[in-house]
């Protein structure tokens, strides 16, 4: 089969929430200022790169005009710090006036021209993590009105400086007041990470009914190091986050820091794939105005992304830790695919790996996979084939695997989806 067709096949996989209009049934993709940026407000010195309105309009040109709005990256998300250190003299956060001169309405109706959404940044307590003024619960609905009034559509709520019975409090209530509001907005929610991240702390079924995704762990680091111990976190502890992760409920291992200091490019590739295994928000936090192009290709990587956006909505788990120390992760998809990621945790040599689809609890049958990295189609394979597959030191194959059966009978599908993905795609992106 030749690899346009193959994702062509991957295109249907993300025809069934464009059917929905719910929020984030697929997990939310975009960029977030955070991990590059932090709170550098030294606009005289570092004009360039200071948290300001100028930062967040680059932003948005560079997503609508270099191919990321196409793809689904929608979200153009503020951190701490854009906030002025006072409210107004009606209580409301108000943006610092010297580096958000035109206000947040402004730059929302800036984001918006372009086809893309404002995300907004605020915290559960007396000051954010970085000082500035906090949403105390006497202020939840007066800032989910301002928000709402300013023509935000996703609102990220930290933690930082409040007590576990204020944040008991506080997170459903904004998810309430956000709702009242009238206008649809996705909500973050940090509370997990601020908890533990695990049952009984955390409830996730409560969690799930108020929040659309939420951070359950530490805050990611631009190096290889902070990667593997997210990876390490979450794969052990998949028992209790993967039944918790569904169509708009998402478990967030946080943001993508392809494209900075930290991570080779098969490093950025493990993160893009396992990311997408976890069916994790995609959220970048890089520096779109100069990012080079082996960074643009692994976060373009058009079937990755539509793994990640997979309909059925299922996470990932990690199936094996080998003595080799490579592991395998999986993730069932629409159409009776399945997702494979082999992650190589070693630092030595390329290592090859032997195994078959009847180790990694395939049934018997008759397979094809697409390379999602190299592009390659593997064809012939059926559960007890042997397979061999090198894998670099820190890096990742990525596989997307179906039943032969599937391909044979993909041109007697796309006739009768071809209207329905044509439909689909006015709206909504896709793979193709």
């Amino acid at each position: 089969m030749e690899p346009l067709v193959v994702t062509q096949l991957l295109a249907l996989i993300s025809l069934t929430w464009a059917l929905d209009n719910g929020l984030l049934k697929t997990p939310p993709m975009g960029w977030m200022a955070w991990e590059r940026f932090r709170c550098n407000t030294d606009c005289t010195n570092d004009p360039q790169n200071c948290i300001s309105e100028n930062l967040f309009r680059d932003m948005a040109d560079r997503m609508a005009e270099d191919g990321w709005k196409e793809l689904g990256f929608e979200y153009v998300i503020m951190d701490d710090c854009w906030m002025s250190r006072q409210r107004d003299g009606q209580g409301k956060l108000q943006a610092d006036p010297a580096r958000f001169p035109g206000g947040i309405a402004k730059l929302a109706r800036y984001i918006h021209d372009r086809g893309l959404k404002l995300g907004i940044y605020a915290d559960m307590g007396t000051a954010t993590c970085m000082g500035f003024p906090g949403t105390t619960l006497d202020k939840i609905e007066i800032d989910a009105q301002t928000f709402a009034s300013w023509g935000v559509d996703y609102l990220k709520f930290d933690g930082c400086n409040s007590s576990p019975v204020e944040q008991m409090q506080g997170y459903p209530l904004m998810s309430k007041a956000l709702n009242a509001t009238g206008r649809p907005m996705a909500y973050s929610c940090s509370w997990p990470a601020y908890l533990g991240g695990l049952p009984p702390n955390v409830n996730y079924t409560l969690l799930g009914d108020i929040c659309h995704l939420w951070r359950n762990y530490n805050d990611i680091q631009d190096s290889w190091d902070s990667l593997q111990g997210i990876i390490d976190w979450f794969s052990n502890n998949q028992d209790n986050l993967q039944p918790a992760a569904g169509p708009g409920r998402w478990n967030d291992p946080d943001m993508l820091i392809i494209g900075n200091f930290g991570l080779s490019l098969d490093q950025a590739r493990s993160q893009m794939a396992l990311w997408a295994v976890m069916a994790a928000p995609l959220i970048m936090s890089n520096d779109l105005r100069s990012l080079d192009n082996r960074a643009r290709a692994v976060l373009q990587n058009r079937v990755a992304i539509a793994i990640n956006q997979d309909p059925l909505g299922v996470q990932g788990r990690r199936l094996l830790q080998e003595k080799s120390r490579i592991e395998v992760y999986w993730r069932p998809l629409a159409h009776y695919a399945s997702a494979l990621v082999f992650l190589s945790r070693r630092t030595d040599m390329p290592y090859l790996y032997h195994t078959s689809l009847a180790k990694l609890q395939y049934p018997a049958g008759n397979y094809e996979a697409y390379d999602v990295f190299t592009e390659a189609v593997v064809t012939g394979l059926n559960a007890t084939t042997e397979l061999t597959l090198s894998i670099n030191p820190s890096g990742a194959v990525m596989w997307y695997v179906y039943q032969q059966a599937d391909a044979l009978h993909y041109h007697q599908r796309k006739t009768s989806s071809q209207s329905s993905f044509h439909k689909a795609k006015q709206g909504h992106h896709s793979v193709l």
